[in-house]
């Protein structure tokens, strides 16, 4: 009897452990944009630099929907199926509250495992389009929308992306008639800028930098209120429209089910991947630092943003469109 209630103890043990991680499935670590853009490229960092802990790790894109297509398969993923997620200000902040909501809840379903980055847009032109309409500054963007509403097309990285959201305060607030393209992402959206189907775009500055730096792009301003240390002589936004304040943060995600302990062991194989000075290098010629918040502390800072942005969509009445 004895026999038999331990055999049926590590039974239980087992498939609970099972539950719990799959170890003969690798990690799937999904990005929910096109591939090229700075959450595509952190993910494959993280991910060779996490393997030693915690075994094949698979990058996948799965774009669609602003984000949200990607995010859902990780909220309504099983532990044993071993899923993260790059989530981003867009999929876990903004789309919650624009239009209609994703089908997942951005507050519950997930496990926040670390932040990995902060960054500001940057509202770029293509170099011979800013020429040849004579602007050089936000103020002069600003000044040729008002005498030709509606000339100028502006591109976004889809409806709810970080790059829409800037687009759309900054309409608001200068009162602006400007046509808005969406792409399936930031990466379409740059290419779109610099194939001439749009003439702005507010990219992620680690995407727009190095076009910035060789001369193809000619960046106007930055989303955060102060300027940033890799485009010091780049005036903000909010000098020009005071209050302007917008940047895109991402970072990786567990399905809330995941145990305690196995985020736990995630969060510290990326943070400690996270902090190797190849990555560190790397995000310093992209013009960012990498962060070091994970768990709880991310999953307070994800509950501070969702109440921002839903106060800023709010206030300006940014719509989906």
């Amino acid at each position: 009897m004895k026999r038999s209630f331990v055999f049926a103890a590590l039974l239980c043990g087992s498939v609970f452990g099972a539950l719990a991680q799959n170890a003969s499935q690798p990690l799937t670590f999904v990005v929910p944009y096109p591939p090229g853009g700075p959450l595509d490229t952190s993910a494959h960092m993280l991910a060779q630099g996490a393997k030693q802990a915690l075994g094949s790790i698979t990058v996948t894109n799965k774009p669609g929907a602003g984000g949200a297509t990607g995010a859902a398969l990780i909220a309504h993923a099983k532990p044993q199926e071993n899923l993260v997620v790059m989530g981003a200000v867009a999929t876990h902040a903004v789309l919650p509250y624009l239009g209609t909501p994703p089908a997942y809840d951005a507050q519950k379903d997930f496990k926040p495992l670390i932040l990995v980055a902060r960054v500001p847009n940057v509202l770029v032109m293509k170099k011979e389009r800013a020429a040849q309409l004579g602007i050089k500054s936000t103020s002069d963007a600003v000044a040729y929308i008002k005498a030709n509403p509606g000339a100028l097309k502006m591109g976004t990285g889809g409806n709810g992306s970080i790059g829409h959201i800037a687009s759309e305060m900054f309409r608001s607030l200068a009162n602006l008639q400007l046509q808005n393209h969406p792409y399936a992402g930031a990466a379409p959206a740059q290419k779109a800028l610099m194939g001439g189907e749009v003439d702005m775009v507010f990219d992620n500055l680690a995407s727009a930098l190095p076009l910035i730096n060789s001369g193809e792009l000619v960046a106007l301003s930055v989303t955060t209120p102060d300027r940033n240390v890799a485009l010091p002589k780049v005036p903000s936004v909010n000098e020009a429209m005071p209050g302007f304040d917008v940047a895109t943060w991402f970072g990786v995600f567990a399905p809330a089910s995941l145990p305690d302990k196995d985020a736990q062991r995630y969060a510290y194989a990326f943070q400690s991947a996270l902090a190797d000075p190849q990555f560190k290098d790397a995000y310093r010629k992209m013009g960012i630092a990498p962060e070091d918040m994970r768990l709880q502390e991310l999953s307070h800072f994800v509950g501070q943003e969702g109440r921002k942005f839903q106060f800023l969509i709010n206030t300006i009445k940014i719509k989906a469109n």
